[in-house]
């Protein structure tokens, strides 16, 4: 009888212990977790801080007394595991209830031990706050129910804008500190002012581009000398892999500082795999390392290391990084590259941004969405996509992630059949209209600029055309355009002596048409994709308002 020793629970490694027990039920499996709750819902726990999910049971997916009913596994909470001898293939286990040691042998082991909190050296920051486990959301929770008046909370990343939503759905007054000019980095900029409204319009105080330098007792000194107050402190910076036991054990360990591991999830040792938060990963893209610290992979890894281990067929999947975070009223996903990363790798890139509704217009509630698609523009190939609204931005890169999968490109994305219904979407349904869009591009027959290209190309002798109605234009234009509006453009233009023309509207739409019209009628026309309303609502125009 073989015995597999997972360490650490949660969601990667229970997931490879109940794979195992259903692959082999003659194993010993033992678990061995640090805390004293082994299975929960930890991307719940700051929805519970905010009294979303009123009761912490509805957290505890299983107990140690659950798993051992229904897969015989033998769960040992409070426990830890101090050290690993390879050569022996034996671990250190300390009991942290009574401070007992005991060796612990093992035929194969799974290093499922998570990530730990980014914790700055500042000072004061001792009475921050972290939120990783249940006990850490035990502490906040108490925090919380003794009604502070103010909270900060410092990172913007997904952690630290569930936090500070659910902070002020508790009433308190909260503040969120970013060191970068921009929440949320999966996003690009553009994408990531939307959310920056959104936390500003529900009362947060956002404060971009600056850093904590000091903790006090009841407020934070920022980097540029401000402050602001805070009787609670959550520190959500960031996490990085937790491979102090994998370093004790002369494991390899990658260039982002997790553990490497090949398709298979095994380690530089034969009898050692690891998952999860602490295992690097592959890009699709590049196939570079990489570093995603998200549920579904963890459960992945673990059902793959089980596969492997009992002998079966194991498909080798690499990561795209499809992630999605409530803000407020708006959903925020993201799949793939972002722009700010295709263009540090220099790779040739087009974006596309559309506005289209959540579902027919004509039926009642529907919502706009924000979308951005990133292409390769000679080939199609998807490399990436965002999406911000209020309903419907979920499956819209469901589809483009399981595109991005299965290899289809974006011009091929007008092609999916997408159920349709005026309640639930459109005859052609955004996704398709990103392939139409993408076919135009890749095939030649249009030429898109980007809000940030105006400047360029207004260098460049173009002429600025807005082809809106004059009482769109009345309400704001981009400086230097004209306007000729689409519907008068047949019997105007030879007010136009250039032949170069950058054309916008209100989000691409009617400059699309007004671009082919152009473009027979022999001028050269490029349109400004995503519009008057992509350039409106860009970092430039609306930074001054988040406290960049």
């Amino acid at each position: 009888m073989k015995r597999i020793v997972i360490v650490g629970g949660v969601a990667g490694g229970m997931s490879a212990a109940t794979r195992l027990r259903r692959l082999d039920e003659s194993a010993e499996i033992i678990v061995v977790e640090k805390s004293g709750f082994v299975s929960y819902a930890n991307c719940g726990l700051p929805y519970y801080i905010g009294g979303v999910i009123t009761k912490e049971q509805d957290l505890l997916l299983q107990t140690p007394e659950s798993l051992n009913k229904r897969f015989r596994l033998d769960v040992r909470v409070q426990s830890e595991v101090t050290d690993i001898d390879p050569s022996t293939k034996k671990v250190s286990v300390r009991n942290m209830a009574n401070g007992d040691s005991y060796e612990l042998a093992y035929d194969k082991l799974i290093l499922s031990p998570g990530a730990t909190p980014v914790v700055p050296p500042i000072e004061g920051v001792d009475r921050a706050m972290t939120l990783r486990t249940v006990e850490d959301t035990k502490k906040i929770f108490a925090a919380v129910e003794s009604k502070p008046k103010t909270a900060a909370v410092i990172g913007g990343g997904f952690i630290g804008v569930e936090m500070a939503e659910n902070l002020v759905h508790r009433g308190i007054k909260t503040a969120l500190i970013e060191a970068t000019p921009q929440v949320l980095a999966p996003l690009d900029p553009e994408m990531a002012l939307l959310v920056s409204n959104e936390m500003l319009k529900n009362g947060v105080d956002v404060r971009l581009g600056v850093s904590a330098a000091q903790i006090g007792s009841d407020s934070i000194t920022l980097s540029d000398g401000s402050v602001v107050p805070a009787d609670l402190v959550i520190l959500a910076i960031g996490v990085r892999p937790d491979t102090g036991l994998a370093k004790a054990a002369g494991l390899e360990i990658g260039s982002r500082g997790g553990i490497v591991v090949d398709e298979n999830n095994l380690t530089s040792n034969p009898d050692i795999y690891a998952l999860g938060d602490a295992a690097e990963k592959k890009d699709a893209l590049d196939e570079s390392a990489t570093l995603v610290p998200l549920a579904n992979i963890a459960n992945r890894h673990g059902r793959v290391i089980a596969d492997h281990i009992n002998g079966r067929k194991v498909r080798h999947v690499k990561t795209i990084g499809t992630a999605i975070v409530k803000v407020f009223d708006l959903a925020v996903a993201s799949t793939g590259w972002n722009e700010k990363r295709l263009k540090a790798a220099n790779i040739e890139h087009r974006a596309i941004h559309t506005h289209p509704g959540s579902h027919a217009g004509y039926y009642p509630g529907a919502e706009t969405l924000a979308l951005k698609l990133l292409i390769n523009p000679n080939t199609g190939e998807i490399y990436g996509a965002q999406g911000v609204g209020k309903d419907g931005v979920d499956k819209r890169i469901d589809v483009i992630a399981t595109a991005i999968r299965a290899g289809i490109t974006a011009p091929e994305l007008a092609d999916l059949e997408l159920a349709y219904a005026p309640p639930f979407g459109s005859a052609k349904d955004p996704v398709n209209m990103l392939g139409y869009i993408s076919e135009n591009i890749v095939s030649g027959l249009v030429k898109t600029a980007q809000w940030h290209e105006i400047d360029e190309y207004r260098k460049q002798g173009y002429t600025l055309l807005d082809v809106r109605t004059p009482g769109e234009c009345a309400k704001g234009m981009i400086p230097g355009f004209i306007n000729i509006p689409v519907d008068e453009i047949r019997n105007r233009h030879h007010e136009i002596s250039n032949k170069k023309i950058l054309v916008t509207c209100q989000v691409g739409q009617r400059a699309h048409t007004a671009t082919l019209l152009l473009k027979n009628l022999g001028f050269e026309p490029v349109n400004l994709d995503g519009g008057y309303h992509l350039w409106s609502n860009s970092p430039a125009q609306l930074q001054q308002k988040v406290g960049v």
